[in-house]
């Protein structure tokens, strides 16, 4: 039974990586020099869905590790 949980971990790790690496955060060079994000901005279309599919891994991701620990 560990061996597919072990497995589903290694992927929702790989999975949840890939996610909140494609998040677009920030306003380009102007945040590595300090200036202020001024602008409100709220998450449309596909940065929204990714923000949703990130939070979906980062549950299944944490479900998947109490169950090791429940199991191991």
């Amino acid at each position: 039974m560990q061996t597919p949980l072990v497995i589903a971990q290694i992927v929702l790790s790989v999975a949840l990586t890939v996610s909140v690496l494609f998040q677009v955060k920030g306003g380009g060079l102007g945040g590595i020099f300090g200036q202020p994000d001024a602008v409100y901005r709220t998450r449309r279309g596909v940065e929204k869905t990714l923000f949703q599919l990130t939070l979906v891994l980062v549950i299944l991701f944490v479900a998947v590790s109490l169950l090791m620990l429940r199991l191991g």
